[in-house]
């Protein structure tokens, strides 16, 4: 008896506030995780082009 007043109280957002926030997350993910690999993919070639 003493959760249903507690979950009463919990604020939640509606679904479509819900789907953009996500929906940011996940370019801000493809962005860093391209950086990365392009960074990655550059160090390496200059580190066989030294050889």
């Amino acid at each position: 008896m003493g959760q249903a007043g507690l979950e009463k109280n919990k604020k939640t957002l509606p679904a479509t506030e819900q789907e953009a926030s996500l929906k940011g997350t996940l370019i801000f993910v493809l962005f860093i995780g391209s950086f990365i690999l392009i960074t990655w993919f550059a160090i390496f070639y200059l580190f066989v082009g030294r050889i």
